[in-house]
């Protein structure tokens, strides 16, 4: 998720495990370990490639045996440099902890998470919850700072505390409940519409867990449909893909098996010429809702191409910087939510 989210979750982790010895330092401590994870945006660095960013972003530093291993130096250190009254013992499940949230939290997501590395490379994605969702982390964000102005081992500090876990954990249920009632509603259009699929997948939308995308697929084609539940009398409307997947063995390369990986099957082709293809991931759903042609309606596509030579080379979209209309695109967001009820275009 975000990193405002990640450092809120690693501060409540602090509190709850340190706030009682350290006080306000605990949050500070618990924001450092929930941020840690994300480090590994520092391979940018390295190369600027989306699909490296792809090979590299939560993978290693987001691994559970990671976290196993590295909580034991970090509790050492902790011990040497701390004169609070805390044994290593508790220093290791505070970093361990302030670790293994943060990549839990990011296996909720629609990105994935690759948890388990070096044993399995398998993203785990629950498709739960939004990268940022203002409605899961403002509230317990205003909670953790009511907190700092009361003192360490006061009961109201607890009770705070407490109650920040209660509604963040109870927020993150509810998006599982609304997720099992939208996949269900998913699955019953396309029954009706006998539309033939072999998996359904259901995502929630940016900045939100009320309107989700739905997207069915099988070897031939893949339809994508939306529901919001502020708007219940708006139809699910599926629109069709055609995945083109035989174009696959034409630009048999390691950026486009990563990219097929990383799409867990949701993605399709669009010949552009006899030695060009269009690659669309679609597991976020729709960027702009009142457009099908997929350029104008997904954010996420990577050119394939043969050069002269038959060397396959490829030129990801990056929509930061190819003037796509950021402006509009929330405000047709808010519309489909149903926060707004017209659009001026």
């Amino acid at each position: 998720m975000d990193s405002l989210t990640q450092i809120v979750l690693g501060a409540a982790v602090g509190e709850s495990l340190l706030g009682n010895r350290l006080g306000n330092k605990a949050l500070l401590l618990g924001a450092i370990a929930g941020t840690l994870p994300d480090m590994d945006v520092l391979a940018k660095l390295i190369s600027t490639d989306p699909i490296f960013e792809i090979q590299t972003h939560r993978a290693y530093t987001h691994s559970l045996f990671t976290h196993i291993l590295v909580a034991f130096p970090l509790a050492w250190l902790s011990t040497r440099w701390s004169k609070a009254d805390i044994s290593r013992a508790r220093w290791y499940w505070f970093w361990f902890l302030g670790l293994f949230t943060h990549a839990l939290l990011d296996s909720c997501t629609t990105y994935g998470t690759r948890l388990f590395l070096p044993f399995s490379n398998y993203s785990l994605g629950f498709n739960n919850i939004s990268v940022i969702d203002p409605l899961y982390t403002v509230p317990w964000l205003l909670l953790l700072v009511a907190l700092m102005f009361f003192k360490r081992n006061t009961r109201s500090r607890r009770i705070i505390s407490n109650l920040g876990w209660i509604l963040s954990s109870a927020y993150m249920l509810l998006t599982f409940g609304l997720k099992y009632s939208v996949h269900s509603k998913f699955e019953k259009t396309l029954a009706q519409e006998n539309i033939q699929y072999t998996n359904l997948n259901t995502t929630p939308t940016i900045l939100n867990a009320v309107l989700w995308a739905g997207i069915a697929y099988n070897k031939d084609s893949i339809v994508l449909a939306e529901y919001s539940f502020l708007r219940p009398n708006m139809p699910i409307k599926w629109i069709k893909y055609k995945r083109n997947l035989h174009l696959e063995s034409n630009y048999t390369s390691s950026a486009l098996a990563t990219s097929v990986w990383f799409a867990n099957e949701q993605y399709f082709y669009k010949p552009l010429s006899s030695d060009s293809i269009r690659m669309f991931a679609v597991k976020f759903g729709r960027g702009n809702f009142l457009e099908t042609e997929p350029e104008k309606a997904f954010m996420f596509y990577t050119d394939f191409y043969k050069d002269k030579s038959g060397k396959i080379g490829y030129t990801p979209f990056n929509p930061r910087t190819a003037k796509f209309d950021f402006e509009l695109a929330f405000r047709i967001l808010f519309w489909r939510i149903g926060l707004i009820q017209s659009l001026k275009m």
